[in-house]
């Protein structure tokens, strides 16, 4: 027992009703964290593809249409990329949060 719980037998009963009820819980859910896991798998990666994908047509856009010295292509894809980033890590925080 540890020493909180040696003087209170009380709370060595509720921290055992705690722990019990995590196990019956995770152990109901078990092929839930499967598809959860995949779920979150795809939605980290639609989160990050999309702006991607939207960042490099819109800076291919621009480098036909504006001809410059820069690559509004290579500009588009890593503000893309890191906006895509920060709607991943968004997505994951919420869900973390919600359970």
């Amino acid at each position: 027992m540890t020493e909180k719980n040696q003087n209170n037998p009380d709370n060595f009963s509720q921290d055992i009703g705690k722990k019990a009820e995590r196990k019956i819980k995770a152990q109901k859910e078990k092929n839930k964290a499967i598809w959860y896991g995949l779920g979150m798998s795809g939605l980290v990666g639609w989160s990050v593809m999309l702006p991607t994908m939207l960042g490099l047509s819109l800076g291919i856009w621009i480098d036909q249409r504006f001809p410059s010295a820069y690559s509004w292509t290579l500009m588009g894809l890593f503000i893309g990329i890191f906006l895509g980033c920060l709607n991943a890590w968004y997505w994951i925080e919420k869900e973390q949060n919600r359970r």
